[in-house]
Formats: C-alpha cells, structure tokens, sequence
C-alpha cells in the first residue's frame, strides 16, 4: 500500500496507474485481435476503474463499506485521510475531531487498499501558511446551490457545503477517480456533490452507498465517541424512529404531516435541528413519491449533533 502525503505524490501515482492502463490496453488489443474473446474486453474496464473513497480519517465500519465497495467495482482503490479546515465553522470542533492516522492506516492496509492520501493541510491550500488575512488563506472557492446548500445542515452551518465542495474538488482532480464513494448518512452532502459533478461535467460516477449502523442501531460515525453512555441511550430514539417511520409507509400511512408529527414526539428526548421529509433535490414534498423521497433527521444529544435518514 502506498502512503501519498503531498499533491505531487498522488498525480505522480495516478500517472503511474494510467501508464499501466495504457500497457494494459495494448496488450487486450493484440490478445482481443487474436481471440476476439469478450472477457478481455470486461477486464479492461475493470482495469481501467479508479475509487476513491474520501475520509476525515477516524476510520469505522461505515468507512470500510465505502473501501470494499470500491473494491467491488475498481481495481485500484484510492483512500484520502484529512481534517479539512474550510468546512468548520467557527466555534466547532476542528481542533477537537479525532485525528487516528496510524489506526487509520492498518485499516486501510488490512482492507487491501491501493494507496493512501494523507496531506496537511498546507498541501491542498497552499496560500494557507503564507496568508496573513483573517480567514488564513485566500483561494478560489465555491458556493453549493442556493436551493440545496444554505438549508438543514446548511442553515446552522453556512460555509460548511462551501468547505466541502472545495476540497471534494480538489481531490477529485488529483485523484480523477473513475468513482467516489460516499455514504447516504450525509444525504444532503452526497444530494450537493452529486449536482456539483453534473454541473461542472466531472468525468466521475458518484456512488452513495448504505448507511452502516452498530449494534444497537445509531448510525455510525467518527463524532459518536463524543457521546456518553447516558447520551448514547437518548441517541437511541434516533435509529428508533427511522424504524418506525419505515414501519409505518409499510402500513400504508404515507401522509407526510403525520409521519413528521410522529417523529417529532419519538425525538422529544433529544434538540431537534430538522425532521422532514424531501424529494431528491431537497425540496419539500406534500406527498410521498417513491424512489424520490428521503426523510432527513439532525438532531443534538448532549454537545453532539447526530445525522441519520432513510430513503423512500
């Protein structure tokens, strides 16, 4: 497994798996010319297939279904580790999130994982350690869309999709990735980046994939550990409610006022941020449509705020 710790590093290991492509694609051609054989052909694409699987580090079950799904799909699997600055907001935890680098790594090493990109910060923004301006650095930046990027997380957080999309960016183009693999726990991330790849014609498949829980059900994530015992048995009505919620369209109630109401009286024990549900480009829906629908949960137990959802 590689371990890549500046931009150079990784554009000098993704030129190296394109020249492999290359010898790969000259090779399948004298071999299909002989055999005019499909399976050649199938072993290109997979050959040709990059993932990459973006993380803050901290690394858990969640993150390790992204890594074996790109492992599914791609041959090479590419992994970023990094705290990003741009998407916290002041007075969050940015100093505080867990930093679990070595950890990280065996994890990665022991899921068979191509390469590994853990820069500094300084690396992705260079203008970060010579700027003397208040906000650290001066770049180029970009804004999510007005309809989708200012709401839910986005209203508490207002810089946050700017931060995200920022730094998503980059590494995509670092990377060029045939794939990137996030989870559908940050649904309204996933629903923004998927846009942002549209939009600027990315060259890239976004893959959402399912949200992994513990044991006990609460959806997993690296800000979890924040949680005491206490507070983890409060969190509990979270994951309880998605249940019941599913239980309940299955029943054949599907009137939307009545399920956030219902909702709303499972999460009591908690501060409620938002409970509701929207289509696809987050917009809010009078009536539930299936395969367009996601209900959207945030909630804070204790200090935490805790994200889960489901898709209809």
């Amino acid at each position: 497994m590689e371990i890549l710790r500046t931009a150079e590093e990784l554009k000098q290991y993704r030129a190296h798996i394109q020249s492999l492509q290359f010898e790969n694609l000259a090779q399948n051609k004298i071999a299909s010319e002989k055999s005019k054989a499909p399976k050649e052909a199938q072993s290109l694409v997979a050959f040709e297939s990059v993932g990459l699987v973006p993380t803050m580090g901290a690394l858990h079950n969640g993150h390790k279904s992204l890594i074996m799904e790109s492992k599914k799909r791609d041959l090479c699997t590419i992994v970023s580790i990094f705290v990003n600055p741009t998407q916290f907001g002041a007075g969050e935890d940015f100093a505080s999130y867990p930093r679990t680098l070595d950890s990280d790594l065996q994890v990665c090493k022991e899921a068979g994982v191509s390469a590994v990109f853990a820069p500094s910060a300084e690396t992705l923004y260079a203008d970060m350690a010579q700027s003397t301006n208040e906000s650290g650095f001066d770049e180029v930046g970009l804004l999510p869309p007005k309809s989708m990027g200012y709401m839910l997380e986005g209203f508490d957080r207002p810089t946050h999709f700017s931060g995200v999309l920022q730094v998503v960016l980059k590494l995509f183009n670092l990377a060029r990735p045939t794939r990137a693999y996030f989870g559908k726990k940050d649904a309204q991330q996933v629903l923004i980046i998927q846009k942002m790849v549209r939009d600027f014609f990315l060259p890239l498949e976004i893959v959402p994939c399912p949200i992994v829980r513990d044991f006990d059900g609460l959806a997993l994530s690296s800000r979890n550990i924040y949680l005491s015992q206490s507070e983890r048995e409060i969190a509990l009505c979270i994951p309880r409610t998605i249940e019941l919620l599913q239980e309940k369209i299955a029943q054949g109630v599907h009137d939307i006022s009545t399920l956030e109401s219902l909702a709303r009286q499972n999460l009591k024990a908690t501060h409620i941020f938002y409970a509701k549900f929207f289509d696809r480009n987050l917009r809010r829906l009078e009536s539930l449509q299936k395969d367009n629908s996601i209900f959207l949960l945030s909630a804070r137990v204790g200090r935490t705020r805790l994200l889960d959802n489901f898709w209809y």
